[in-house]
């Protein structure tokens, strides 16, 4: 491939080579405990040796834990011990569990004592053959685990590397089939826009480890740069803060919500970010007008993003370097093709302007979901990834994300986006956050709902909304009803639970 950083063959390599490049600099920091990047790999050696004598070969271990260094050198470990890593959500119920886990055939389930009870409930149908439970509590630490070097044969980049379940609490989860390959090239493709540079950097990981997106920007970048990666265990604003300044933390990687919750607190305004040089966001649309808060009160710019766990994950980005657009998601990483397609059946290309399904192609792209062709044959067609998402492209080619394409609002024939309607309501200065969604209307077909988390103040109500919604979008767009919630729901990954909202809407 050309026009790309140096892509490793696998990110078992890719710690390798960090190790040997950097082996006395801080790799981990989390609480008291701290390693190297020869520490690091000594731990991902030792336990990739162990998990190869249970047979992970080949086969799948399954990561059920909060952030921790322990999740850090498991995810190397499963990897490097030839086994496909199946990163899962440690706020998953039993329920939720059980068909991912008997879907996955796991060899080997990996799990801290916060998930111990839904570990238990979830398994004891299942025959797993080994289940292990890791950190300070149950006496085992990976951070013991050492040993002379990496088991060979090493993975190669055809090898699947992630199984990476999507859609667990809005939907049917989906098993997807990421292999070595798609993930090395996407870090490198995501280099090439967002160039971390490797005069040691401090990344503070406040992301979920077990989610896509933390891994890309957070475990992979700074293992990639030899950056070292401060993880917060548990997310408040409290400890954010404190990391920000005791770690002299250089970039941050959020989402809307902890942006949102981060300037909400009354902290947020008599704090200086000295160190702080760049943040990203990702996972949700970002509001343009908390994009411009940030970057007025850190200095720091916010650079969005836009991925799936079906493409490696990074789609495109706003460049570290040139013209950074607010309201889009940037320019599609090198060697990717991307066009905006009718929504209806795919197939007809739409010129810059136009509002249609997104599809991409190119390297990083998924296999596959795990059993389920079907699913599988309507998200890969004619060699395309079809996202799902409704998006544009001005003509410079930046991207813009405009909504799912289940969550489209059908007004009296007419297409209505939500999250048009949403960075509206999140211009008005009394509202915190907000959420649109689509209730059925036996005259209109659909009628459009806000759902509203006010800010602190000033005081806001649906008369006041209202008047500001017309005086901003066309009147079909205009919602017909406010819902105030002091706290909008959110999924495991701190987005918006449309789902939950729905739910609510018919109640």
């Amino acid at each position: 491939m050309t026009g790309l950083p140096r892509i490793h063959p696998t990110v078992v390599h890719m710690l390798a080579d960090a190790a040997k490049r950097w082996p006395d600099r801080e790799a981990l920091v989390c609480g008291e405990d701290r390693l190297s990047y020869q520490e690091y790999i000594a731990a991902v050696s030792g336990f990739a040796s162990e998990l190869r004598e249970l047979g992970a070969a080949g086969k799948r271990v399954a990561l059920l834990m909060g952030n921790s260094i322990d999740i850090c050198i498991a995810m190397f470990a499963a990897h490097a011990a030839g086994a496909q890593a199946v990163p899962l959500n440690p706020l998953y119920t039993a329920s939720e569990l059980e068909p991912i886990l008997a879907d996955a055939q796991v060899q080997v389930l990996l799990h801290d004592v916060q998930t111990a009870r839904a570990v238990t409930a979830a398994t004891c149908k299942l025959g797993i053959p080994h289940i292990m439970e890791l950190g300070p509590t149950a006496g085992r630490r990976l951070t013991d685990s050492t040993g002379g070097g990496l088991p060979e044969p090493q993975p190669q980049p055809q090898d699947l590397a992630t199984l990476q379940y999507t859609g667990g609490t809005t939907g049917v989860s989906k098993g997807v089939n990421l292999s070595h390959r798609n993930i090395a090239v996407n870090i490198s493709q995501r280099e090439a826009l967002l160039p971390t540079a490797t005069h040691g950097e401090r990344i503070l990981c406040i992301l979920p480890l077990f989610h896509i997106y933390g891994v890309a920007m957070c475990l992979h970048n700074a293992v990639y740069a030899g950056a070292t990666l401060v993880i917060l265990p548990r997310y408040t604003a409290e400890a954010t803060f404190a990391l920000l300044a005791e770690e002299r933390i250089s970039i941050l990687a959020g989402s809307p919500t902890v942006f949102t919750g981060l300037m909400a607190d009354a902290r947020f305004t008599t704090l200086d970010f000295p160190h702080l040089s760049l943040s990203y966001s990702g996972a949700a649309p970002l509001p343009g007008t908390l994009l411009q808060q940030w970057e007025n009160a850190t200095g720091a710019p916010v650079l969005e993003g836009y991925g799936q766990s079906e493409s490696g994950p990074v789609i495109s980005f706003n460049p570290l370097a040139g013209t950074k657009k607010a309201g889009s998601v940037g320019l599609t990483v090198p060697e990717t093709l991307l066009e905006i397609v009718d929504a209806t059946d795919g197939t007809r290309v739409l010129d810059s302007g136009q509002p249609g399904e997104i599809r991409i192609r190119g390297p990083q792209v998924m296999s596959g979901y795990r059993n389920r062709a079907q699913e599988t044959a309507q998200a890969l067609r004619d060699g395309w990834l079809y996202t799902g998402d409704i998006g544009e492209r001005d003509e410079d080619g930046y991207l813009y994300i405009r909504d799912r394409k289940k969550d489209m609002i059908l007004v009296s024939g007419y297409n209505v986006y939500p999250r048009e309607i949403e960075e509206v309501l999140h211009r008005h200065p009394g509202v915190l956050e907000a959420a649109v969604i689509g209730i059925p209307d036996a005259y209109r077909g659909e009628t459009v709902c806000a759902y509203v988390t006010p800010a602190s103040a000033p005081a806001v109500d649906a008369y006041q909304l209202d008047v500001f919604c017309r005086a901003h979008l066309a009147p079909y767009k205009v919602p017909r009803s406010y819902e105030f919630l002091n706290v909008l729901p959110k999924t495991g990954v701190g987005k918006i639970d449309k789902l939950a909202l729905r739910q609510l809407a018919n109640q």
